[in-house]
């Protein structure tokens, strides 16, 4: 009896050891002698482009890099945090805070790579108090970025919100005094744009703004600097990655010479990119 428990358990060992070594047992992904970097990245230009210019540098050192291009902004973390993907890139800072903390997932920031401003625009209205009583108003549905929108306009006088809650965390429930009745419509980010001529005003990411042929001048109001922090775009991974090879591979090619071009030559240089900042020091900062 005890040579047939032994025999068992030796196979059993051999059976896992086998698994692992086919990447069917903890995501090949990770695994310390893989040459292969598997990216998971949202179809828009300020990730697609920096990344195929990434994949190129990369794959010049003798990197191979799979690619995942895609539009769901819900899927890519739970595809790093289940081992399928090494990396992510389509999210801001407070977006994977807040993903995270929701579904209780493992992903942090391994390195940033542009800041996303935003403002409120308007194709009806030159100046923020030219809007009418009743007013409607797009902004974006995602928890993350429900709330930029309400602190600008408080900082017009136009809304008075919870005192003392971080931006990332205001909603419409902060709304305390709101002298105008604006009406709020909750809208997928990447569809913003696409609203703006439908209502009032409308919050807008600075890239897509471009896109359509605004500029941060032309907004009603813009978020300054420091109120843009937690909405720096950035690489996401497993807690980690960012100190193996493979990580600093992949944060040497998105921060190389090539990258920082590409952004400056994209949309008049609108996008910065904080390569220099400390994303933990950051979320240190913002994050209460």
């Amino acid at each position: 009896m005890q040579r047939r428990k032994f025999i068992a358990g030796v196979v059993s060992l051999a059976a896992i050891v086998s698994l692992t070594a086919c990447g069917l047992i903890g995501g090949a992904a990770g695994a310390a002698d893989d040459k292969t970097i598997k990216l998971i990245v949202t179809e828009s230009a300020p990730t697609q482009e920096p990344t195929k210019i990434a994949q190129k540098i990369l794959e010049g050192q003798g990197w191979k890099v799979d690619v995942k291009y895609v539009t769901d902004i819900v899927q890519p973390n739970f595809a790093v945090a289940n081992g399928e993907f090494d990396a992510n890139y389509f999210q801001h800072a407070a977006y994977l805070e807040q993903f995270t903390t929701d579904k209780d997932l493992d992903v942090e920031t391994a390195f940033y790579m542009y800041g996303s401003p935003a403002g409120v625009y308007s194709a009806k209205y030159k100046d923020i108090n030219d809007l009418p009583d009743g007013a409607k108003i797009a902004i974006p549905v995602d928890p993350s970025n429900n709330g930029r929108a309400l602190a600008l306009l408080q900082t017009a006088g136009l809304l008075k919100l919870t005192e003392g809650k971080s931006l990332i965390h205001l909603s419409q429930a902060d709304i305390i005094e709101n002298p105008k009745n604006f009406s709020f419509v909750e809208v997928d980010q990447q569809s913003l744009s696409k609203t703006l001529p439908d209502v009032d005003a409308g919050f807008l990411f600075v890239r897509l703004g471009a896109e359509i042929g605004l500029k941060p001048s032309d907004a009603l109001l813009f978020e300054k600097d420091e109120d843009a922090l937690p909405f720096i775009n950035l690489v996401a991974a497993k807690p980690g990655f960012a100190e193996t090879e493979k990580g600093k591979a992949l944060e040497a090619a998105y921060h190389s010479d090539e990258v920082k071009e590409w952004f400056k030559g994209y949309l008049d240089g609108a996008l910065p990119t904080p390569w220099d900042r400390d994303p933990a020091a950051d979320l240190k900062a913002w994050n209460i």
